[in-house]
């Protein structure tokens, strides 16, 4: 009797076990399947070098508009200088022409006692360093501001070139988003998304060029130091949900660390499309990859059936495929 208890007492700690395993297996198996996005190599490309370009240009452009204003504010300010100078000058030019170098000596000879001599020339002395001090303060005065409207005029052609950059690659994003949307979207935006700690910038404001340097906390792969950043920022501000960022593919960022998948669903990326509060999630981490996109360094976001690039915005984003295809189980994330 006490045998067959114990076989059926195994037996249903067998059952337990199994049941136990299958119920895991169910819930971390979504999790950590990688989304197959779909997509081909060609439009993977085109987007990377799309986005990329159009976040260049915008740098460069607003660089340049940065250094316009300050030489703006240097050919004033020299100006202004300049201009308070013109009566001194005046002043020395007139007594020049009046004086000239006879008359000024002629006031040494005519001194009346040696110390009356020595008193003079000490006075001339300290005139003449004072002119002439005035006169190259007034120089360059003018030359800084000659200098810098010219280095102004620069900027303005600098910036007409950036302009014509940026154009283009918005084209070619229209192009290459042309055979799976690419029309105008709604997109996702809110005012009330947290403003993420910057990601470190160049001392000319670009951004330094990274590699896949250091351990994706999400697999045994490697991600960028700003992939790395981006992840947290979103951690720290409450978008906790499972992500997903190295993986091994053809194409696309992944596989170069510049890419992470943050799943709609908490425990992972569910083969549905997210709902409810799911939904809201999603469009919630879109909007604040997009509100602090110039602070992390951000080169495309894509959820929802729409694909958001620095100079194009929100562009419809449907290429035939189930959710992760779409994007309607997570937000992919690319940085430069």
């Amino acid at each position: 009797m006490a045998a067959v208890i114990l076989r059926r007492l195994s037996a249903v700690i067998a059952l337990v076990i199994a049941a136990s395993v299958l119920w895991v297996g169910g819930v971390s198996s979504p999790a950590m399947a990688d989304p197959d996005e779909g997509g081909s190599k060609t439009l993977a490309d085109a987007l990377e070098s799309a986005a990329k370009g159009q976040a260049d240009a915008i740098q460069k452009l607003n660089a340049s508009k940065k250094r316009q204003a300050q030489l703006q504010n240097t050919v004033k300010t020299s100006q202004a200088s300049a201009k308070q100078l013109e009566s001194q000058v005046g002043v020395i030019v007139n007594r020049t022409y009046r004086l000239g170098r006879t008359s000024t000596m002629s006031l040494l000879l005519n001194s009346t006692s040696p110390d009356a001599f020595l008193e003079r020339a000490q006075q001339i002395d300290m005139l003449a360093q004072m002119d002439g001090k005035i006169l190259q303060q007034y120089r360059t005065d003018l030359s800084d501001a000659k200098a810098a409207k010219a280095a102004a005029d620069r900027e303005v052609v600098e910036q007409q070139k950036q302009v014509v950059a940026l154009t283009k690659k918005k084209r070619e994003a229209e192009l290459a988003l042309g055979s799976v949307g690419g029309g105008a979207a709604g997109g996702f935006v809110s005012v009330n998304s947290p403003l993420a700690q910057p990601a470190p910038r160049n001392s000319d404001g670009s951004w330094p060029k990274e590699s896949c340097t250091v351990d994706d906390p999400t697999s045994t792969g490697c991600i960028t130091p700003r992939t790395l950043h981006a992840m947290q920022q979103a951690k720290a501000d409450g978008f906790t949900h499972y992500v997903a960022c190295f993986r091994h593919q053809d194409s696309g960022e992944h596989p170069k660390g510049r890419a992470c998948d943050f799943a709609a669903h908490s425990t992972g990326f569910l083969d549905v499309a997210a709902t409810g509060a799911d939904k809201t999630y999603g469009n919630n981490l879109a909007a604040y990859f997009i509100k602090n996109a110039d602070r992390l360094g951000v080169m495309y976001v894509i959820w929802y059936r729409q694909i958001w690039m620095p100079g194009s915005g929100w562009k419809a984003y449907s290429p035939q495929g189930g959710p992760s295809v779409v994007h309607t189980n997570h937000v992919h994330l690319s940085m430069l």
